[in-house]
């Protein structure tokens, strides 16, 4: 089984509920405005990280990570456009948890659990994947 954290524009902040969670992960996905290196410095000593650049990031990554966990493909990019034939679609930028499949395509933002924007929740996202079976998992802060 994998078990896969899911976040987006931290801008800066990691909270300790959601550190904890990340601790029990194979994998974390940020999709996107991180800010500081130290903020994937901090994510690296939890689990192995696969992260894009967002549009407040300086940071030196890709814009775009396509990439494969557990038999199921992933692509993942900061703000959303087009259509990849892939498993999962993660993305970020709104700050709102979103979560539809649509012809065979689960996409998935999981908001953000960094700074509160305007009066959306704090949510991240949990992955549990298990041979060709995945249960996504809304955390709330």
């Amino acid at each position: 089984m994998y078990r896969i954290g899911v976040i987006s524009d931290t801008h800066n902040v990691l909270r300790e509920e959601v550190i904890n969670d990340l601790k029990k992960c194979d994998y974390i996905l940020h999709a996107g405005d991180i800010m500081k290196e130290e903020i994937l410095i901090q994510l690296r000593e939890l689990a192995p990280v696969i992260a894009v650049k967002g549009n407040n990031d300086q940071l030196s990554l890709n814009e775009e990570e396509s990439f494969e966990i557990g038999g199921f493909h992933f692509y993942m990019i900061h703000q959303i456009g087009g259509r990849k034939d892939v498993d999962f679609y993660i993305f970020g930028h709104s700050h709102q948890y979103t979560c539809y499949k649509e012809e065979g395509v689960q996409y998935i933002n999981p908001g953000s659990c960094g700074r509160r924007r305007f009066s959306l929740p704090l949510t991240y996202v949990i992955i549990e994947i298990e041979k060709h079976h995945y249960v996504i998992h809304k955390k709330e802060l």
